[in-house]
């Protein structure tokens, strides 16, 4: 634990109110104290996906920072494994693993969840040869979750990414500094909690300021200023555009569909879900709207709110591929799985495709 106080205390020190600023640090800690050729903080979206929002590397290497990776380079039972051992090394991928041949008299399978010397899944151990990596060591940020976290009354918690090391050489550290990183982590989980935290508030406090400041627009001034004018509608959503339909009357900002698909879709809404106060889509496609190619890449998710039967407040966000920028995207197009197992391109290939039709949840 030792090592790992003055990287902790460095985090502690750090300004509040940037978690940016706190990833940097961690990983600039983590690769002080390993000597990896990178590390980087890996951060699972809502929609599981992830991004690699950190990273300290070895100048000559490639930078991954800012690209985003498909939820199925790590499957879901890699992450609940990382909730049950929260430390993952691996010295060498090209190891060849060594069979484990259990005593009959045993009446349960062996398990090999929390054992250090568990060897690498093949897929995993290719992902790691694509990416030029031989070692890597992988730590779970763990910070505080949501009621359906809890599991038997217990302090709910959540995967809330990963701090990931790569070395283009064998690489293994020893347990005590392996120790030193885990106790670190804690650290930076903490940290990042009270980050994440205070960051849900300032952005309350926003909301609720700009919901005074529009309801006190809409008292004094006609609807349409809440489209027009500043603040607007778009200030209490992260959209590309949002639009009022008010009394027959379209009023858009930003990127929105014509004025004759807004009345298509309203119809839709009214034949549909007439019985609804709102509806909320990261892809109309999927919500059934039958005109959702027409609209395109521009407009693929929409949130509503109905203000009366006839009038409509919209929110709406563009695909998710103009957006982010996907790691794996120079990949070969004519590179073929062999049809047994998945490789991280192919992966990769699936959900871009996905995303097309995609906006942002």
């Amino acid at each position: 634990q030792k090592l790992a106080v003055r990287a902790i205390s460095q985090l502690q020190s750090l300004p509040g109110g940037d978690i940016k600023l706190l990833c940097d640090a961690a990983v600039e800690s983590v690769r002080n104290l390993t000597g990896y050729d990178r590390v980087m903080v890996y951060k699972f979206h809502e929609d599981e996906h992830g991004e690699v929002v950190a990273e300290s590397r070895r100048p000559d290497l490639e930078p991954y920072i800012g690209l985003h990776y498909p939820a199925t380079d790590i499957p879901q039972a890699s992450r609940f494994l990382f909730k049950q051992n929260r430390v993952r090394i691996i010295v060498d991928c090209h190891a060849s693993p060594v069979s484990v041949i259990q005593d009959d008299g045993l009446m349960q399978p062996l398990c090999l969840v929390g054992s250090t010397l568990r060897a690498p899944h093949g897929c995993h151990a290719q992902y790691m040869e694509n990416m030029g990596s031989i070692a890597s060591l992988a730590m779970a940020v763990i910070i505080n979750g949501n009621d359906e976290d809890g599991i038997g009354g217990r302090n709910p918690t959540r995967l809330w990414g990963l701090v990931v090391c790569h070395h283009t050489s064998v690489r293994c550290i020893p347990f005590p500094l392996r120790y030193a990183c885990e106790f670190l982590m804690q650290a930076f989980g903490l940290q990042l909690n009270m980050e994440l935290q205070l960051a849900a508030q300032l952005l309350e406090k926003h909301v609720l300021k700009t919901q005074t400041l529009l309801c006190d627009m809409l008292l004094r001034e006609s609807p349409t200023g809440i489209v027009t004018q500043s603040p607007s509608i778009m200030d209490l959503v992260k959209c590309d555009g949002a639009a009022l339909y008010y009394q027959g009357n379209y009023y858009p900002s930003g990127v929105t569909p014509t004025e004759a698909q807004i009345k298509d879709i309203v119809n839709w809404l009214l034949a549909f879900h007439g019985d609804s106060t709102g509806l909320s889509t990261d892809s109309l496609a999927d919500a059934g709207y039958p005109g959702a190619t027409l609209l395109g890449d521009a407009v693929c998710g929409m949130a509503v709110a109905y203000i009366t039967n006839r009038d409509f407040l919209f929110w709406f966000r563009s695909h998710t591929a103009k957006e982010i920028k996907w790691g794996g995207a120079k990949h070969h197009p004519e590179d073929k799985d062999d049809g047994q197992r998945m490789h991280p391109r192919s992966s990769f290939k699936a959900f871009l495709e996905v995303v097309k039709s995609r906006s942002l949840p």
